[in-house]
């Protein structure tokens, strides 16, 4: 899709979302077409004419002010996820410029690396196509077989939509998938000329339908902290939480997975390290 198709798109899908009773808008009980706010509407809350709105709504940012974007932002209600990927598109509407075209982050530092083996809780380092490029043994072990340092890079993405295991994984799939497709969607906005990342998407489009069907929302996310349900062989359920720590300098995170204090999933975690030590000596010492 063109960047003006995804302007379009998220605009529309946007205003769809907000109710006049949620803008503070009066009806009079009159009967709407449309789902959500009309254009006139909009650009009344952003203070605009209503021919300028339906230009930017047809996809035209470029050269658009702060000021409007603001005042967009406002009157569509959206969150700071939504805001920041409005400010993207508007970016990309005026073109690739110098130094715009990031390739995605492929490589962990040896410091990053060694933060990760000595955390005390599952731990994996992404970069922001969900390539998994490094984790530790804790993490190995919650993954089930499902991660193999023999073949990193591990995409997150292509694994819940095209590995049948992912829903056995993931007790809340459905959850997990609008989630990553949220994160995906907001990078292709920060850094539309990626073109492994735009190769993912594709990819994903063409084989799945699930994927397919939630990138058309247009539905961005900041990845931040979640709640997640997990299922082990060894422990069986797990209740955790999910944390990304960024690495601004490096382009990736760190996502880590908690228990609450006491809890069942906590004495899981115990015994998945306690697991993870002894099969990990075991392995040494058939190598050695």
């Amino acid at each position: 899709m063109s960047n003006k198709d995804d302007v379009r798109e998220f605009l529309t899908s946007r205003r769809a979302k907000v109710t006049p009773e949620q803008a503070g808008l009066q009806t009079f009980g009159d009967k709407r077409r449309v789902a959500g706010l009309r254009r006139e509407e909009v650009a009344l809350l952003a203070g605009v004419s209503a021919d300028y709105y339906i230009r930017l709504e047809r996809g035209n940012l470029a050269g658009v002010s702060e000021q409007v974007l603001d005042s967009l932002a406002q009157a569509l209600r959206l969150d700071d996820a939504e805001r920041a990927h409005l400010f993207d598109l508007a970016r990309a509407s005026t073109g690739p410029v110098r130094g715009s075209r990031r390739t995605t982050v492929s490589k962990v530092r040896p410091g990053v690396l060694r933060l990760l083996d000595a955390l005390a809780t599952p731990a994996y380092v992404r970069n922001a196509r969900t390539d998994i490029l490094a984790f530790n043994d804790l993490a190995l072990a919650l993954y089930d077989g499902i991660l193999d340092r023999a073949r990193l890079p591990f995409n997150v993405a292509r694994f819940l939509f095209l590995d049948h295991r992912a829903p056995e994984f993931f007790l809340d799939w459905e959850n997990v998938a609008d989630d990553s497709v949220a994160a995906l969607r907001a990078e292709a906005g920060r850094n539309p000329h990626d073109k492994s990342l735009t190769d993912l998407v594709g990819e994903l489009a063409t084989r799945s339908d699930e994927f397919r069907t939630r990138w058309a929302r247009h539905n961005v996310k900041y990845h931040r902290t979640a709640a997640k349900r997990l299922h082990n062989s060894l422990v069986g359920d797990l209740e955790l939480t999910g944390e990304a720590m960024e690495l601004p300098g490096d382009g990736l995170v760190i996502i880590t997975y908690t228990a609450e204090p006491d809890s069942p999933a906590a004495e899981s975690l115990r015994f998945l390290s306690s697991w993870a030590t002894q099969h990990g000596e075991a392995q040494r010492s058939v190598t050695e």
